[in-house]
């Protein structure tokens, strides 16, 4: 039997910077204040390490936890360099193999079990409304409501197939906003028959497929609750989740120190207010102050009886159901952690995943590659903190492949008359974009860049969509994401060792 102040541990689930438990997270499992962890690029340096933190904590801990990560795939992915990096999302249904993203699923997974990770916040189930909004582009699956279901199901049970409890999200769709909930709460007004129509599709079908934990977004969609966002709300989580969507797993809420809660609640306040909407699970990433307060606040909530404590028993219980299905008895060996069989699993994903949308006849490349050129626009910093791959890893490849090839990495658009200038005797431009679409100045370098070579090839990284922002290329490829294989795999498509068959997901208008 938990005390109460164990029972209110058990919801509690947090971050820490660092490669080692702080000694206050080590304290706190062993008394029973947290109910598990959950661990960011920050707290990753080799596999050896991080199933060293993670058995540092389990071992330290009153009760068994839960232990999670970002894994998504492709842009968003805390687990890179010496682990399986995969395709994102976008590139796995651009495939049309719903098997091969289930397999990709489970290679994450069994990864993850093979470190001690047990739970993954992934997949993401929101749709590609709107090619402005800047948290979800290649996270998404689709605009396709049906196809995205059958992908994001896939990937459930491929997770799921690995131990590991898999946690569709952001609940319930964060696609139709231009607003990035890490820096301001975003709102959808009018109608929601969109979202009964489309949104809440692929979430039913995780849902069917038995998923382990839902993820509910910062996002207010103020004809259902004009007071709270999703992840405060009643009327969102236990109304339309718990009762029409009948799902009976356990929720999480994103993180609740991002702006869009920051900005209008108190750690703690917004903590109780989460409980109370029907979340299990509020998540604070960062900050040990608030951390504490959130917890503080529940406590003090439960022992005045603003929070009933059988709401705190119900969800003691799915937490406490979701650790028994996921206690990875039987960890697989650290050795098939980025081994051979994965990366070769995650580059035929890759290949799978990338689009040939124009080729006037320059591909593949045949010259001397003392004649081509590439210009590449590097990945900026994002305020979600997300890592893509490195920026000169596409370059790299190239050299590998091209050994003549001159490689420039333009960091701020305003460098780009320079960059040109010294490979103006090139005849062939290789030009590399990220989201030129969502960035006046790089979308106007680029085409002016389009403009002044002879022949351009475009490979478009990130979102699709710079492909229908930029005019005149020779040819055009889509890998729809900057992780390692995608890079790869469109240097080999430049190169001619496959030919790219995948189709894009979503619309380029």
């Amino acid at each position: 039997m938990f005390t109460l102040r164990e029972k209110i541990g058990q919801l509690m689930m947090v971050g820490f910077d660092g490669v080692v438990a702080p000694p206050h997270i080590l304290r706190w499992l062993e008394s029973g204040r947290i109910g598990g962890v959950y661990l960011f690029a920050r707290n990753i340096d080799t596999p050896a390490q991080v199933r060293r933190l993670i058995d540092s904590c389990r071992a330290a801990a009153e009760h068994p936890i839960l232990v999670g990560i970002d894994q998504e795939g492709g842009t968003v992915a805390r687990l890179r360099a010496g682990f399986s990096e995969s395709p994102g999302a976008l590139a796995l249904a651009a495939s049309g193999e719903p098997q091969l993203a289930e397999d990709v699923a489970t290679m994450l997974g069994v990864e993850m079990a093979a470190l001690g990770i047990n739970w993954n916040f992934a997949p993401v189930a929101d749709l590609a409304h709107n090619r402005e909004n800047p948290s979800v582009g290649t996270r998404s699956l689709s605009k396709d409501a049906t196809l995205a279901g059958e992908f994001v199901a896939a990937q459930v049970r491929g997770f799921q197939r690995a131990g590991i409890a898999a946690t569709v999200k952001h609940f319930p769709g964060l696609g139709n906003t231009v607003i990035d909930t890490h820096v301001a709460l975003a709102r959808v007004s009018g109608s929601l028959d969109y979202l009964y129509r489309q949104d809440l599709l692929p979430f039913r079908r995780a849902i069917d497929d038995d998923v382990a934990c839902v993820m509910v977004t910062h996002v207010m969609f103020e004809a259902m609750d004009n007071r709270f966002p999703a992840s405060l709300s009643p009327r969102v989580i236990s109304g339309l989740l718990r009762e029409e969507l009948r799902y009976g797993g356990a929720v999480c809420s994103d993180c609740m120190e991002m702006k869009a809660i920051t900005n209008g609640w108190g750690a703690g306040e917004a903590a109780v207010l989460s409980l109370l909407a029907g979340v299990d699970m509020p998540l604070y990433s960062h900050s040990r102050k608030r951390q504490s307060d959130a917890y503080e606040a529940v406590l003090g909530a439960a022992e005045t009886g603003r929070i009933p404590i059988s709401r705190i028993d119900e969800s003691v219980a799915r937490i406490q159901a979701l650790k028994r299905r996921f206690d990875l008895p039987a960890r697989p060996p650290l050795n098939v952690v980025d081994c051979p069989e994965h990366r070769a699993l995650a580059q035929k994903a890759a290949r799978a995943g990338t689009v040939l949308i124009r080729d006037s006849g320059v591909l593949p490349i045949r010259s001397d590659s003392r004649s081509i050129a590439c210009i590449e626009f590097a990945p900026q910093v994002a305020p979600t903190a997300v890592k893509p791959g490195s920026p000169s890893a596409f370059a790299r490849y190239l050299r590998e492949r091209l050994p003549g090839i001159e490689c420039k990495t333009i960091g701020r658009p305003n460098t780009v008359d320079s960059a040109a200038s010294e490979l103006a005797e090139r005849e062939t431009l290789i030009l590399a974009t990220r989201n030129a679409h969502l960035s006046p100045p790089q979308l106007k370098s680029a085409q002016s860049l389009i403009d002044r070579f002879r022949q351009v090839i475009l490979v478009c990284l990130r979102n699709p969509y710079d492909a229908g922002a930029l005019t005149g290329a020779d040819a055009i490829i889509c890998v729809n994401g900057d992780g390692n294989p995608s890079l790869k795999a469109a240097v080999d498509a430049l190169c001619g060792d496959y030919l790219p068959a995948g189709n894009l997901t979503v619309s380029l208008n």
